[in-house]
């Protein structure tokens, strides 16, 4: 691979944003790809990519180059040489990579790897918290998993489409995909590709929804019909779900205190063909008291930490501190006792996280289940996802049953 002065340009200037400005790796690397409109596809691939690699594998590749936070220029093209010298690919005669180490690099590497929280680029606390929680084993398993780049996964608008028409489609478009075994209605990339460009995805054939994030509509048990709420619905890519297990038919109340996520869902909605939904932004707690006893089915996709999607968020584990973990905590078991009071009598609803921490799971609902407002409910099922077992996102999903 040759090395172009301009796409390193870009990807030295996304990462001074993220590092030292705080910015969101996804939002800074889409104000990149816009950067220069004479850019391929190969050339957008490599920012994005080499963005993400690095902010991935920050920690290690500055033990490496031997820099400390806030990183200035210099030090970020020390990390760039790393991640080069890394990959196999041949430095340029560029002043930014004079007397580069690269026996050094190797070596250092070798010797950093045999360190777990280095090897796998993450803070003390946070390697910490998962050995823990989850045991050396499967803790150290699961963070090596969540640092390799995840599948392009789809969700079949079954409104519009099966999934084996969508598949053709697709592959008129120049998109191979492949079915996945248990997903009833997933598709999954065989090569990486911009699907957000397709007439497939303009027509409202498809979501991008990861495997395990579909399972948990699934999990709903949802009929047409029914009257479900959608709690913390977010931009909305599980209660397009619900809405296409419902066939359009009865009424989904989507929710979320955020109004600018519900207006994308707004037009989500309109490309899916969903016409089912009504939006309340919770401003109060009016709009959760309005709903008390009438909902045959609650969602409750629960605030988290997000360790089960690092590989989507690599830059989560840098803003991510052990302060915010206690208080979510708290703000997760305040929601289950207040968002399960819409459930009716013989109602079901589903607590689900994409966290792998047991204290964000199963023990929140252990906690509800004792408290008085989960004496009446009792747990039918649950489901632990792991990445490294799944190959998807690490995901959390309770569904309990409130008594008549």
């Amino acid at each position: 691979m040759r090395l172009h002065r301009n796409l390193c340009f870009a990807v030295i200037d996304g990462l001074t944003l993220i590092f030292n400005e705080g910015k969101y790796a996804d939002k800074v690397i889409q104000q990149l790809l816009k950067r220069d409109k004479r850019w391929g596809s190969r050339d957008r691939a490599f920012v994005a990519e080499t963005t993400y690699d690095i902010v991935r594998w920050k920690r290690l590749y500055a033990e490496i180059a031997e820099v400390k936070e806030p990183f200035d220029r210099d030090n970020l093209w020390r990390m760039f040489a790393v991640w080069a010298t890394l990959k196999g690919i041949k430095l340029p005669d560029w002043k930014y990579f004079e007397n580069t180490p690269t026996r050094k690099i190797k070596g250092r590497f070798d010797e950093l790897s045999k360190i777990r929280k280095l090897r796998e680029s993450i803070p003390d606390w946070i390697d910490e918290v998962g050995l823990e929680e989850l045991g050396e084993t499967m803790w150290t398993k699961e963070i090596a998993k969540q640092n390799e780049q995840a599948d392009v996964i789809l969700r079949t608008n079954t409104l519009k489409t099966t999934k084996e028409k969508l598949q053709n489609i697709l592959h008129d478009q120049g998109i191979e995909t492949e079915f996945i075994k248990g997903h009833d209605s997933a598709l999954k990339l065989i090569e990486r590709a911009n699907v957000f460009v397709t007439d497939a995805f303009k027509k409202g054939l498809f979501e991008v929804q990861d495997a395990s994030s579909q399972l948990v509509a699934d999990f709903l048990d949802v009929k047409p019909g029914m009257k479900v709420v959608d709690t913390c619905a977010g931009a909305g890519g599980k209660t397009l779900h619900i809405a296409s297990l419902m066939e359009n038919k009865g009424q989904i109340v989507a929710m979320d205190i955020y109004e600018s996520k519900l207006k994308k869902l707004k037009i989500r909605a309109r490309r899916n063909g969903v016409h089912n939904v009504e939006l309340k932004v919770i401003d109060s707690t009016k709009p959760i008291k309005k709903l008390y006893n009438k909902a045959d089915r609650v969602l409750i996709d629960a605030p988290c930490s997000g360790l089960g999607v690092l590989r989507r968020n690599p830059d989560a584990k840098w803003k991510l501190e052990p302060e915010f973990l206690d208080r979510i905590r708290v703000t997760q078991q305040d929601v289950l006792q207040q968002y399960s009071r819409m459930v009716k009598p013989e109602g079901k609803l589903v607590y689900a996280t994409c966290s792998v921490l047991p204290s964000e799971n199963q023990n929140q609902v252990k906690t509800f289940l004792k408290s008085e407002a989960g004496a009446n409910f009792s747990l039918i099922k649950d489901k632990k996802v792991f990445a490294h077992t799944s190959g998807f996102d690490g995901f959390y999903m309770a569904l309990l049953e409130r008594k008549s």
